[in-house]
């Protein structure tokens, strides 16, 4: 069974920690950047990416989270996770992980009070996925070795790129767990290479 960390400092962990074991993997909450070496993948939720950040550097997360994207372990990041992997944020001079090849601006779908839900086409997940966007960001440029997944009205909601994931919404919001499914089977096929 693969174990599944979710970066335990601000947003929704409960609900990605339940959606993970939902999807058959162990989850553990990450306190502390040593944990994460136990890990074969990691969420980073949603929350306040400015925040999230301040947290990452009192705690000391950065050189750990760069060092378990090197090493290739898949990471997935939904809303303030997917703008703290890009390598570039709108307004921004640098960025904050910087890892996934996509060009991201933050809050784009309007403030907290224009929340919505939107029904996507995920590529490879599902044609009919109920998708919950709270100040979502979205994704303005993707690299060339991105696979958009999803759009919504035009913008880029949802893109991999080799073993990082990113999705502006909030999958652990509902009960479908497809795209969370998604992430783990990614989990596991990285786990496989790498032992076999």
């Amino acid at each position: 069974m693969v174990k599944v960390g979710v970066l335990g400092l601000q947003g929704a962990v409960r609900e990605h920690v339940r959606a993970v074991e939902a999807s058959g993997a162990e989850a553990y909450v990450i306190k502390w950047p040593e944990e994460l070496k136990e890990m074969d993948g990691l969420i980073i939720p949603g929350g306040e990416s400015t925040t999230m950040r301040k947290l990452i550097d009192k705690y000391h997360f950065m050189p750990e989270l760069k060092q378990f994207a090197t090493e290739g372990k898949p990471i997935f990041g939904t809303c303030a996770g997917l703008i703290l992997l890009a390598k570039e944020v709108v307004g921004y001079e640098e960025p904050h992980i910087g890892v996934m090849d996509v060009r991201v601006e933050r809050n784009s779908f309007g403030r907290q009070r224009e929340s919505f839900e939107a029904d996507l086409d995920i590529n490879g997940v599902a044609e009919d996925f109920s998708a919950v966007f709270i100040r979502a960001p979205h994704i303005v440029e993707a690299g060339e070795n991105v696979e958009v997944l999803a759009k919504h009205n035009g913008r880029i909601v949802a893109a991999r790129e080799g073993q990082f994931l990113g999705c502006s919404f909030h999958p652990e919001l509902t009960e479908d767990h497809r795209l969370t499914q998604f992430f783990v089977k990614m989990v596991a096929e990285t786990k496989e290479k790498t032992t076999v």
